[in-house]
């Protein structure tokens, strides 16, 4: 397994707002959902009865809601249609917060429109019918792409990185991608490059990078001359390091020929390679995962690389932290943004950071960011949890049911002593929280030093704080700064005669049924 750096870890937790402009194929995406229960009449086909449309921005666009969730502002420059579909393009994009003032009106084709008949057979399972496209693949006119060059020399000073995202449909044309890779070098702005399936990389000359997957790579070299036949990615592991040299030689052929600052060769469940000048090339495998639909992957390893770059990370660790963006895009269905905050948390799985359920500060505050970015409620609960009995299991059983996620606050040892003097704990905090997550209601654990857990519910920021019924609302710590924000103060009902003090009292004593 590739040791996770610890830049890429800085540069996660140290990780700021940027600016990013997309300039490409922008689409709208329209899925049509009905019943496909009989078959035509007058034709042997499926008959389709539409019971709803939906409407997404597609193509370049997805490039920028990854960018948005990962914390970008986003400029999004291309053309549209003067059409209605070109008005929901719109539409969808502002109100996914992105700028989308760059999209120009083409009166000369229509907006890119990808049409999917989706039926639901017996009212199971939805299944794709059939797909239409409605495009124009003609190369934009000059006076277009002197429009669209004129948006993106405005707009540089205000710009942090862009992302050219071609997709064949004729805006990326090849006076565009040479001028707008003319003007970022110029203005020293860095220019990340998701070529589309072309023999010729020549209008991309000069990008700061370029991210194509084995089969762009392998059809955009072959126009370079004979090089060595790369072998199949279900190889054996006896031929990983030829593997590993073709496709460092491809890589290394399109950047010489091109002058790339980097090529990022994309290799599916292989990770990537990434070939730089002057520097040995490197393959950043990624963690195996389950994929369910790759759509959107290259979007997202384009967005996460300029996310990375923009935030200061070396090609290395930003190749690393795209691979694992991809990772989680390809394990849902269609395309879905990725949070940043969840990128984050899967690289501290994926690199061994987070083992079992205790967590530092820092990484609780990660781990509660993703949850929540996915819809769940966070729930806090705190305690000394020494000698384990039969109430505290009640408390957080309890706790967990008033939400999602199950947080647990833990006195350390130091807390402990001044709290219940010199003789406790009778177990060490890494002990306490070893044991409570082994507990299936517990989602992590967080040992902390001070006399109260309000440095814990302040960055945790949690939707229902837990203590049990013995507490007072009013003495609850925490309770008016969760309740300032919506938040809500839940006492649990506590077991009658369980207490950690009186059992220890039972076993000094020697009192029956004092076994601990």
């Amino acid at each position: 397994m590739n040791v996770l750096m610890p830049d890429l870890l800085h540069v996660l937790e140290h990780w700021r707002p940027f600016t990013a402009l997309v300039i490409g194929d922008f689409m709208l995406d329209q899925l049509v959902y009905g019943d496909a229960e009989r078959l035509s009449p007058d034709a042997p086909v499926p008959v389709l009865a539409v019971r709803r449309t939906e409407s997404r921005a597609g193509g370049a666009a997805n490039v920028c809601l990854d960018l948005a969730a990962m914390r970008a502002r986003v400029f999004a420059m291309g053309v549209t249609g003067d059409d209605p579909e070109g008005g929901m393009l719109r539409e969808a994009l502002q109100q996914a917060g992105m700028d989308a003032s760059g999209l120009l009106t083409d009166h000369a084709r229509p907006t890119t429109l990808k049409r999917s008949l989706i039926g639901l057979a017996q009212h199971r399972h939805p299944q794709k019918m059939f797909r239409m496209d409605l495009e124009s693949r003609e190369p934009l006119s000059p006076a277009m792409t002197d429009a669209l060059l004129a948006r993106v020399r405005d707009a540089l000073d205000r710009i942090d990185v862009v992302c050219l995202e071609d997709y064949g449909k004729g805006v990326c044309s090849e006076s565009l991608c040479r001028g707008v890779i003319e003007l970022c070098l110029s203005a020293g702005k860095p220019v990340l490059v998701d070529p589309a399936l072309r023999e010729d990389y020549a209008r991309y000359a000069g990008a700061t990078a370029i991210t194509p997957n084995r089969n762009e790579a392998e059809l955009a070299a072959a126009s370079l001359g004979a090089s060595p036949e790369p072998p199949s990615l279900d190889s054996g592991a006896d031929q990983a390091e030829a593997l590993a040299s073709a496709w460092a030689d491809i890589g290394s052929r399109l950047l010489r020929a091109h002058r790339f600052g980097a090529v990022v060769l994309t290799l599916d469940r292989h990770g990537a390679m990434l070939v730089r000048p002057d520097q040995p090339p490197v393959r950043l495998p990624t963690v195996a995962r389950k994929v369910y639909d790759v759509t959107g992957a290259g979007d997202m390893v384009l967005a996460a690389l300029a996310a990375a770059i923009a935030n200061g990370a070396d090609w290395p660790d930003a190749v690393r932290f795209a691979n694992a963006a991809a990772g989680l895009e390809v394990e849902v269905f269609g395309v879905e943004p990725i949070p940043l905050e969840r990128i984050h948390h899967a690289i501290l799985l994926d690199h061994g950071r987070l083992r079992g359920k205790v967590r530092t500060l820092p990484q609780a505050v990660i781990e509660a960011a993703a949850h929540r970015r996915e819809g769940r409620s966070i729930v806090f609960t705190n305690g000394v949890f020494d000698l384990l009995h039969a109430g505290h299991i009640a408390l957080l059983r309890h706790a967990a049911r008033q939400g999602d996620t199950l947080f647990v606050g833990v006195n350390s040892d130091a807390s402990v002593r001044r709290l219940k003097g010199p003789g406790r704990p009778v177990h060490n905090e890494r002990d306490r929280a070893e044991i409570l997550s082994e507990l299936e209601s517990v989602a992590a654990v967080i040992i902390f030093d001070e006399d109260t857990p309000m440095r814990l519910i302040e960055a945790l920021r949690p939707d229902v704080l837990v203590k049990g019924g013995e507490y007072e609302p009013a003495r609850v710590v925490g309770g008016p700064f969760v309740e300032s924000y919506g938040g809500r103060v839940d006492l649990a009902p506590m077991l009658e005669g369980r207490s950690t003090t009186a059992a220890i009292a039972r076993a000094r004593e020697g009192a029956p049924g004092a076994a601990v």
